[in-house]
């Protein structure tokens, strides 16, 4: 499967899978990383979840060959309704209960902004983070132009989102995007650590602190949301989300060159 869940008592530790392409999403993992979470925000035993990549990367994004094939069964779903499942999966939806991002290898364009949807980030000391979406002119669309700057402030994440420079763990500790760096191997099991120690405290009091937290610093986030995927349909109207995957499928650009 392209995405498996691991049940550890009231720990969720939600897999990508399919690291052939760097755990790259399609339209059919989408929509399961969707459907899984929203499960997991809908069942009572659950407490927390974390959100890792087999095969040792994070995420690489938007599954840019899918893309190029036209294949309308592995395009990324890209749909007006708020409510629904966003090009990578979850990242629309608001839920009640904490997730951890625990990042190995890449976690780039809509991997990063997966890594930014979750509420806390793991990082492994060669984990790195980047727009690398940039050189291939595809736009940030689950929220990543709202949730970097709030996470890192605008500075820092003007530099990421205009450059698409890879950063590296340590410089990602320095500037607030990640919370934790542990040795390469171990982010996986730090995290699943973190969640069941969050998992045993009284959950009322955690989710309404959680839930306070985030709806100060995001007053008006759904219209930012529509207002930021309105700018991304223009871009993909434009044509140059579909020249870049084209570009990418024939090798151009990859290891992050630009």
């Amino acid at each position: 499967m392209e995405v498996e869940v691991e049940k550890k008592g009231a720990v969720w530790t939600v897999i990508i899978n399919r690291p052939e392409v760097r755990n790259a999403v399609d339209g059919k993992t989408a929509r399961l990383l969707f459907d899984t979470f929203k499960n997991f925000d809908s069942d009572e035993s659950a407490r927390v979840a974390v959100l890792w990549g087999a095969g040792g990367n994070f995420c690489a994004g938007a599954d840019l060959k899918a893309i190029a094939s036209g294949d309308a069964e592995r395009i990324n779903p890209l749909h007006l309704n708020l409510d629904e499942c966003a090009p990578m999966g979850p990242t629309r939806l608001s839920l009640s209960k904490p997730v951890i991002a625990a990042v190995s290898g890449y976690a780039v364009a809509g991997g990063l902004e997966l890594a930014c949807w979750c509420d806390i980030r793991i990082a492994e000391e060669s984990a790195v983070f980047g727009v690398f979406c940039r050189r291939y002119g595809v736009p940030l669309i689950d929220g990543g132009t709202i949730r970097l700057p709030a996470i890192v402030g605008l500075g820092r994440a003007l530099d990421l989102i205009l450059t698409g420079r890879p950063v590296e763990a340590r410089e990602a500790l320095h500037m607030g995007l990640v919370n934790r760096v542990v040795p390469d191997g171990r982010a996986k099991e730090e995290a699943e650590e973190i969640a069941l120690n969050i998992s045993n405290f009284p959950q009322v009091c955690l989710r309404g602190d959680l839930r306070s937290a985030r709806e100060s610093l995001f007053e008006d986030f759904r219209s930012a949301l529509k207002k930021e995927f309105e700018q991304g349909l223009k871009t993909l109207e434009a044509g140059e989300a579909l020249r870049g995957a084209a570009e990418f499928d024939s090798g151009k650009g990859k290891h992050g060159t630009f």
